[in-house]
């Protein structure tokens, strides 16, 4: 995962970083929406773990959180202002996760592609106060000190954060097994080219968003309804250039389709479902995304 630390790995500081690497890219990649900048803050807190007095650390996990933390809020808030010029909608990168992923409830909602959206509309510290509490149930204390807040404060933030997220987020988590059922169904309607069978597994307010970031052709803005995105599919799948094929995939945790043409790598989708029908659909095509889903190696989150 991502690019080599110097070390000796029978060195016990390295032997800590590495026990808790899984961790801290996660912490990384829920905060920032971005395996890329994950792994430059990853780096970051490398560089920073070995220059540290290792007699003086009580508690290496949370010590190395603190500092991975205060990394990715210093990265996203550069970011977050770079997004504001992005060409066309936003997606977060798809990550190319493990099976395990998927059975872990809890995880596999937090990376997914619905949800890192929703976190996308927090404040940077919300977002990162949201992670660490919410997902990894790192204490008040601990947050405090990694985002430089007093613990009353962290909760209050954390309150109004999970409000926040609670109002948007899906409210209910259907099973791996539900998903890829779904996930078939749509792949077969789509490979068809079939409009009805498009609109049997979309639900009726279903929302398409398509990220190209200005390198190939994407809807600049989101595609609501079941109707006009069945068209989209039934319709635009034809105009490639090439040969066009689908392949199942568990990508953030969650079922999605490997899109290829001529047998590279073209895109990503990644679905949300409720009630055995698709409420969201995530299309990645910016190749500057694409990296952590050609990679043959799927991803271990914690």
């Amino acid at each position: 995962m991502g690019r080599e630390l110097s070390g000796d790995a029978t060195d016990p500081a390295t032997e800590a970083f590495l026990a808790h690497r899984n961790l801290l890219f996660t912490v990384a990649y829920e905060v920032l929406g971005s395996a890329a900048d994950a792994e430059d803050v990853l780096q970051e807190t490398w560089l920073q773990w070995v220059k540290a007095d290792q007699d003086q650390v009580r508690d290496q996990r949370a010590f190395l959180v603190r500092i991975i933390t205060r990394q990715a809020l210093n990265r996203l808030r550069t970011i977050k202002r770079h997004r504001e010029a992005y060409v066309g909608s936003w997606l977060p990168e798809p990550l190319l996760t493990a099976p395990d992923v998927a059975e872990d409830v809890e995880l596999a909602e937090s990376v997914s592609m619905a949800l890192m959206l929703v976190l996308e509309t927090l404040s940077p510290t919300e977002r990162a106060v949201f992670v660490l509490r919410e997902v990894f149930d790192i204490g008040y204390e601990e947050i405090a000190a990694a985002v430089g807040k007093t613990p009353v404060a962290v909760r209050q933030i954390a309150h109004r954060a999970r409000r926040h997220v609670d109002a948007r987020r899906p409210r209910r988590v259907v099973s791996s097994n539900e998903g890829r059922a779904v996930l078939e169904s749509f792949r077969r309607a789509v490979e068809s080219g079939d409009p009805q069978a498009l609109l049997e597994v979309l639900a009726p307010q279903v929302v398409l968003i398509s990220d190209g970031g200005g390198f190939k052709h994407a809807a600049l803005r989101p595609v609501t309804g079941a109707e006009r995105v069945a068209r989209m599919f039934a319709g635009g799948m034809g105009k490639f250039e090439g040969t066009f094929t689908t392949e199942p995939a568990v990508v953030n945790g969650s079922p999605a389709l490997l899109v290829r043409l001529d047998g590279e790598i073209d895109g990503v989708m990644a679905i949300s479902v409720v009630d055995a029908r698709i409420t969201g659909l995530y299309y990645v095509r910016n190749p500057e995304k694409l990296s952590h889903v050609t990679s043959s190696t799927p991803l271990t989150l914690r």
